[in-house]
């Protein structure tokens, strides 16, 4: 195994790993970017506490606007901010923004390519008892297909902090994907990370599979590649946090390398991650593929272990996806 130690967490397979939510790092990369710049603003749909906008607030209450349940309005209001010279990032639940302003997202930032920073909060199936109207997945399909926006979706609270740091100076139309519930910190302040550059986490000495996963479920990812290594059976894993502009060079690298991928998302297998990188090996080298993401349907109420294990979405269900696909690789 290569690369674990260097770029991860010591603790990163302990029992007591710290647990935060990636929100936690929006908030904490937005006083780090107001700090730098003044120009940095932040607007709220009223939920600033659960989008952890209110950071912010506390730190620079001149630079933060509540504009209510107002989604639509505060992207337009964004727009003409960030065409005036501001930073404007604008934070609600994602099934709201971009789920319920996209029109407004693509005709007032995107095609004007002005520079407001989208936070979609409480993604993916994990929100649990919320259920499916606040469950979005959906929305890195929505976002990646818009021209000139970015799409970035960070694996813990620290990679979250340097994502938000980062999109803030980035001068583009930016989506970031946070996670509601606390989940494994097991990156470090070390660990490399710039916008549009994958990182391989985890590489066996002679990888037989590449794994593909952003967000979260890129812990479930390392799980599956030590369940893996200990029935001989080697594996990459790649931590794929901009989906847009994607690491081409080293998704096609990886498929040269391992001769076979797994892209692990949570969210809908159509449009996410897994159409990305099939876009990208398609046009330059075509291998046997698996997808582990939300198969064609709408989530539902529980727990968020429950709803991840219902739907397939653990390290269990990655280590079947990768001998399923190293057997089409074989056969």
């Amino acid at each position: 195994m290569l690369n674990l130690q260097a770029k991860l967490s010591s603790k990163v397979f302990k029992e007591d790993i710290e647990q935060v939510p990636t929100r936690n790092g929006y908030g904490e990369g937005l006083i780090d970017a107001g700090e730098k710049d003044e120009r940095v603003v932040v607007l709220s749909a009223d939920l600033k506490e659960s989008t952890r906008s209110q950071m912010f607030e506390d730190a620079f209450p001149e630079r933060f606007i509540e504009v209510g349940v107002a989604e639509q309005g505060m992207a337009t209001i964004a727009a003409g901010m960030a065409n005036y010279g501001k930073i404007p990032f604008i934070a609600s639940y994602a099934t709201f923004s971009p789920g319920r302003n996209w029109e407004q997202i693509r005709t007032t930032i995107a095609l004007n390519n002005v520079p407001v920073k989208i936070a979609g909060h409480h993604a993916g199936i994990s929100v649990g008892p919320d259920g499916a109207t606040h469950q979005a997945l959906e929305d890195i399909a929505l976002m990646r297909v818009m021209p000139n926006m970015i799409v970035i979706a960070p694996c813990d609270a620290i990679e979250a902090k340097k994502a938000t740091y980062e999109a803030a100076f980035n001068a583009k139309p930016t989506y970031m994907r946070f996670a509601r519930e606390k989940t494994p910190v097991f990156t470090t302040e070390d660990t490399p990370f710039k916008i549009g550059r994958a990182e391989i986490f985890w590489e066996s000495k002679n990888p037989e599979v590449a794994i593909i996963g952003y967000g979260p479920l890129v812990y479930e990812v390392l799980i599956a590649a030590r369940e893996l290594a200990r029935t001989d059976l080697e594996s990459m894993v790649i931590n794929c946090h901009t989906i847009k502009p994607i690491d081409e060079d080293t998704i096609i690298s990886a498929a040269r390398k391992c001769g076979a991928v797994v892209t692990v998302e949570e969210h809908q297998i159509t449009g996410g991650l897994g159409g990305a990188v099939a876009e990208v090996l398609a046009k330059n080298y075509p291998v046997p593929m698996e997808f582990i993401g939300m198969p064609n349907h709408f989530g539902e109420s529980g727990s968020p272990d429950e709803l991840l294990e219902k739907w397939g979405m653990k390290a269990k269900n990655i280590v079947e996806a990768v001998k399923k696909v190293i057997k089409r690789k074989t056969s």
